[in-house]
């Protein structure tokens, strides 16, 4: 079976932990909670991995040990490393473009000026077609400055939000797998305007 591939962006250590930048790191780890998984390094890689694996699908759940700005070094790798096409690839990142804990699943297209995904374009030679859950982090006031906002952790309130709305996405790899990419978009859309309708 072809495998999924879903890594999360964001920068290694502590002091980046919880910061608004790392959203996809934190799908992550949820994941592997879920999934009851423990990420093993692995340095032909540069970064971390754990499997999960059933009769019907297998997932490979993985972070970059690299910083956000060099992040295309670990999942070119990881291509290589796993045999994969790009379109097997699904990218877990923060965007400033959408409110916070607002979900949007996009097929393929440009970096959108996030630095991850450039990137990972670049390692790519161009090649965009890998998928992508775009994780809502907001965005700062006019006068405040960008870099420091992603890098800054999130309130309280807004850190529970997104790890709450994140929680109804840890089926997303088992369902694009077993439904496919449309079907999958479309379920998860129509959930969402439903609750959205109810609240």
């Amino acid at each position: 079976m072809e495998p999924l591939l879903i890594a999360g962006l964001g920068n290694p250590g502590d002091e980046y932990a919880l910061t608004r930048h790392n959203a996809g790191l934190e799908f992550i780890n949820l994941l592997c909670d879920n999934y009851s998984l423990t990420l093993k390094k692995e340095n032909q890689i540069n970064g971390h991995f754990a499997e999960y694996e059933t009769e019907s699908y297998k997932l490979i759940l993985v972070t970059p040990s690299t910083y956000m700005n060099e992040s295309g070094l670990c999942i070119s790798k990881c291509k290589k490393f796993f045999n994969l096409n790009t379109n097997q690839i699904l990218i877990a990142h923060d965007e400033l473009d959408l409110p916070n804990a607002h979900i949007k699943l996009k097929e393929s297209g440009g970096h959108g000026g996030h630095n991850g995904l450039r990137n990972i374009i670049d390692h790519f030679k161009g090649d965009n077609s890998f998928k992508r859950i775009r994780i809502g982090i907001g965005k700062p006031s006019k006068d405040k400055d960008v870099i420091s906002y992603v890098l800054k952790k999130a309130p309280k309130n807004d850190r529970e939000e997104m790890i709450d709305t994140l929680r109804n996405y840890l089926d997303l790899g088992e369902r694009i797998m077993e439904d496919g990419w449309q079907k999958t978009v479309m379920n998860f859309h129509t959930v969402k305007e439903e609750k959205d309708n109810e609240s």
